[in-house]
């Protein structure tokens, strides 16, 4: 819910189905953050993607962010209803260079759904995501863009935040959901979904992936998903003469499931590397079996979160704190313990203090560390500018097949 993002850019030539671009240099700290904004690093990747998080997951646990957080946030957003990643100048008109995403955009909305009291930048920014769906029914990074499972979860979680009906949101005469099923795996393939097909058109299962299109293809997203009542353990794999969304997310929730049960965490190997734990994608994973199988399917990963995450969430900053409240909220634990931490004075420390005093407000003790190495639900950037040649990985996870 990507995720889990980090400040780190990987830059990759625009391929459909490349899901590893090569890493590139994190770009430093920023000399000083822009009043309002959450978090420290600079903020040209990833400034409305944390920001969004961070407001979110404030929502959830019923704190009123501070106004300039909001205000920031809204003042992202271009005539044209979209957002960029981020604009040093909002007093200047967006142009062409100006690089928006569905992304981006589709968070915002979430946000700003959330915090109320915006419903024209709303309207704008929902119209523009209509505007720039593809005939699949889905939605890709850049405008016009592949579609690809992350993006399209992002803004059916958009869609229904704004109060619309994802169902009824169609291009060609196709909705969201038959753009999820497109990239749904049979079981035999483990019934998870891919990020996007490869260059040869083959399908491969990825676990972020995954875990944003269970909650997506549930017709949820960050603002409103919630443990399933009345369940606890995940079906087998099944797989349908006529596979609806609802099934899609089940098989979904059983390969995640079987991808935790053996360490309590997903894993991710970045060029060069041992494999190591994905946090992000870990917490991502917890909301989606929650969602789908109930707060007891999700408690594995979340315990194993609980134990270890902290170091993290420290060097990562607001998005990371961020995710592991939704994880947190969505699986039935209490932010403000989790493990011994209390994720939302953690968060609120990192941006501008709460408008409304609460339990969850800023101790002096609080760490307000920046948002570089954080992972989320959801994203990557392939294609930010038409014949450019180049993308950018928002997300600090790898988009590759995960096991």
């Amino acid at each position: 819910m990507n995720v889990r993002r980090s400040a780190a850019v990987l830059a990759a030539t625009v391929v459909i189905g490349t899901a590893a671009p090569a890493v590139a240099a994190s770009p430093s700290p920023a000399p000083s953050s822009p009043s309002g904004l959450y978090g420290s690093t600079d903020p040209t990747y990833d400034g409305v993607w944390r920001q969004s998080l961070a407001l979110i997951a404030l929502h959830r646990v019923d704190v009123e962010p501070a106004a300039a957080a909001v205000d920031w946030l809204a003042g992202q957003q271009c005539a044209s209803g979209a957002f960029p990643a981020f604009r040093a100048d909002p007093a200047k008109a967006c142009d062409a260079k100006v690089m928006v995403d569905t992304n981006s955009t589709a968070a915002a909305v979430q946000a700003l759904s959330a915090s109320g009291g915006h419903a024209p930048a709303v309207g704008k920014a929902v119209s523009w995501l209509k505007s720039v769906q593809n005939k699949d029914g889905g939605w890709g990074f850049a405008p016009g863009g592949a579609g690809d499972a992350n993006s399209t979860s992002v803004v059916i979680g958009a869609l229904d935040a704004a109060g619309g009906d994802p169902a009824k949101t169609l291009k060609g005469g196709k909705s969201p959901y038959d753009a999820l099923l497109k990239l749904a795996l049979p079981c035999a393939d483990g019934g998870a979904f891919a990020y996007q097909p490869d260059k040869k058109g083959k399908l491969r299962a990825n676990a972020d992936a995954t875990a944003a299109a269970v909650v997506g293809a549930l017709g949820q997203g960050m603002v409103s998903v919630s443990a399933k009542a009345g369940a606890g353990k995940h079906a087998a794999c099944a797989d349908a003469a006529r596979p609806t969304p609802e099934q899609a997310a089940a098989n979904g929730a059983a390969y995640l499931a079987k991808a935790v049960a053996k360490d309590g965490h997903l894993t991710s190997a970045l060029p060069g590397s041992e494999n190591q734990p994905d946090y992000g994608n870990t917490a991502d994973a917890v909301v989606a079996l929650a969602a789908q199988g109930g707060t007891a399917a999700a408690a594995g990963p979340l315990r194993w979160l609980e134990r270890n995450s902290a170091k993290w969430a420290e060097q990562s900053g607001p998005a990371a704190y961020a995710q592991l409240i939704l994880a947190a909220e969505a699986a039935g634990t209490d932010p403000s313990d989790f493990g011994g931490t209390d994720l939302v004075k953690r968060l609120t420390a990192t941006g501008p203090a709460p408008s409304v005093s609460s339990s969850a407000s800023p101790s002096p003790s609080a760490t307000s560390d920046d948002d570089s190495g954080s992972s989320v639900w959801w994203v990557v950037g392939a294609g930010l500018a038409a014949g450019a040649g180049i993308g950018f990985l928002l997300s600090g996870r790898n988009k590759r097949k995960q096991p």
